[in-house]
């Protein structure tokens, strides 16, 4: 059970009843955007954010997902695992090979770019302040300057999911398969 109730829609304000169902489009967050919506602007700039950023398609989706299930799969966060699992099995990596992760060595369904993806994603998760200069720069045989700074900032804000759902305990959707990391 979740530390915070989740609100209904006639608790939610007006403005968080939108960016809740804004935030369908999405994904199934469901219990996510009843808990976040006891604080409006965290719902909908977070919502306007990644409805932003889905839009722009900056990234390939193969290596966005990669990067957030490492996160999650390193600071064990079932409900961010049990939601981006199943995308990243429709980037056409199997339940065994997303269960591997984040171990990339003789792992035979990720390419040399999606090794540097999760590499870099367990970088920024667990050392970003004694990361080396040829960890970014690695990247840019796949990836832009854009798309760096993207990939960095989901991978941040993914950690920050984790520890916002694992704090408030945030039940994951019944309508999902519950994955452990």
């Amino acid at each position: 059970m979740s530390r915070i109730a989740p609100l209904s829609d006639q608790e939610m304000t007006e403005e968080a009843r939108a960016a809740h169902a804004a935030l369908g489009g999405y994904g199934p967050f469901d219990n996510w955007a009843r808990v976040a919506a006891h604080c409006p602007p965290v719902l909908e700039h977070v919502t306007g954010m990644l409805n932003t950023l889905r839009a722009q398609d900056t990234l390939p989706r193969r290596a966005l997902e990669l990067a957030m299930v490492t996160v999650s799969k390193l600071n064990a966060c079932d409900y961010c695992v049990s939601h981006h699992s199943p995308w990243l099995t429709v980037t056409g990596l199997s339940a065994e090979g997303v269960a591997r992760l984040p171990e990339v060595e003789d792992h035979a369904e990720l390419d040399a770019c999606d090794k540097a993806v999760v590499r870099y994603a367990e970088a920024v998760t667990t050392r970003s302040g004694r990361m080396r200069d040829a960890e970014v720069s690695d990247l840019r045989e796949w990836f832009s300057d854009a798309q760096i700074v993207e990939l960095t900032w989901r991978i941040a804000l993914c950690g920050a999911f984790n520890r916002f759902n694992d704090a408030l305990q945030i039940q994951i959707e019944a309508e999902l398969e519950p994955t452990s990391a």
